[in-house]
């Protein structure tokens, strides 16, 4: 049983605490915020995009730690669980390894490439796991499509198109602020990028156009190059002033032997499903695949039941590595720095 400590209690800490109650070889056993309230379990008022609005829970049996130090010197916890503004994630996750926890970071790994580096190393150095909580590959259209990209079911994969909008998330604070949150690249467009990178491997180069809002892109479209010169993907990605669509996201993927369609988006606060996962093959009719699932909090359990598996067999999972978070953030800086610099630039 591996002992948790959830630490930050906000939406996604509210997310991952619903997660655990379904994953049986994890247990949350500590919890630390600096709100007394949230240590009592009142999590009532906590509210995000997606999932139920928190509520009162039952934390008898939970360790509560007013502050992070007192939770890294409980003994009894395996991994640290770190839903904390990212410009704080290098720091946390360091003092994490130094007390000898495994730690599972919430996306993006850092605000930074230089702190994420300086995790991975921290990782390597101490020996204790560092995970980065990637969500969108256990979504089950996007997991579906990686299990067909990696068994080869449809053949080699071309390429494909990737999209992710929001409208201006007014909920985040410091979104737009490139050292505390990143912006739509950093905090948003990272999702598809390490979607990207999971799918083909890292590019060599990317080509972006986009536009600018203060020091961080706002909205971004880009074209991946690769060392197969045959790979063919692009990504549009960004914030557009469109309050009544506050979220859209979808791909087309290419294999040799089957296109995979699939695009949702959020109107009016209504979920539209305008194209269910359909897999188009070379012959025959188009089929939509029966998909697991539904509520969006299924995929973090998959995502806790993956980490889990890393802890317990010794060895990280592609999707949840560090080192593939690491890359992931590089592409959205090397994305930035070519629409700031209206070229091609190599990764």
């Amino acid at each position: 049983m591996i002992r948790v400590g959830l630490v930050g209690v906000g939406f996604m800490g509210w997310i991952h605490y619903l997660a655990y109650q379904k994953v049986r070889s994890m247990k949350l056993a500590a919890v630390s915020s600096r709100d007394p309230k949230r240590l009592k379990g009142d999590w009532r008022g906590i509210k995000g995009n997606f999932g139920p609005p928190g509520e009162k829970i039952d934390l008898s049996g939970v360790a509560g730690y007013s502050t992070y130090d007192e939770l890294l010197a409980d003994d009894s916890i395996d991994m640290v669980d770190l839903c904390l503004p990212p410009a704080i994630h290098a720091e946390y996750t360091i003092k994490a390894f130094e007390a000898g926890k495994h730690v599972l970071v919430e996306k993006p790994i850092a605000v930074s490439v230089a702190d994420a580096k300086k995790m991975v190393k921290a990782s390597q150095k101490t020996g204790k796991m560092l995970l980065t909580a990637h969500s969108l590959p256990f979504f089950p259209e996007y997991s579906f499509a990686l299990k067909a990209a990696r068994s080869g079911k449809y053949g080699k994969v071309l390429g494909g198109s990737f999209k992710r909008m929001i409208s201006d998330p007014t909920w985040v604070d410091g979104f737009w602020d490139a050292e505390k949150v990143g912006g739509p690249m950093v905090d948003l467009q990272i999702h598809d990028s390490h979607w990207i990178r999971l799918l083909f491997g890292m590019p060599t180069a990317v080509t972006s156009q986009g536009r600018m809002r203060g020091g961080v892109v706002e909205y971004v479209s880009s074209q991946f190059e690769f060392e197969d010169k045959s790979l063919v993907v692009n990504l549009n990605a960004g914030v557009i002033d469109q309050p009544s669509r506050s979220f859209a996201h979808g791909f087309e993927i290419h294999f040799e032997e089957a296109t995979m369609l699939f695009d949702f988006c959020v109107i009016d606060d209504q979920p539209v499903l305008s194209m269910p996962l359909t897999v188009i093959p070379k012959k025959g009719k188009s089929k939509q695949p029966k998909l697991a699932g539904g509520d969006p909090v299924e995929a973090f359990i998959a995502e806790m039941k993956e980490a889990a598996s890393s802890i317990e067999s010794g060895t990280p999972s592609e999707i949840l590595s560090g080192e593939v978070a690491a890359d992931a953030l590089l592409l959205c800086y090397k994305q930035t720095e070519a629409v700031v610099k209206g070229r091609k630039m190599k990764v």
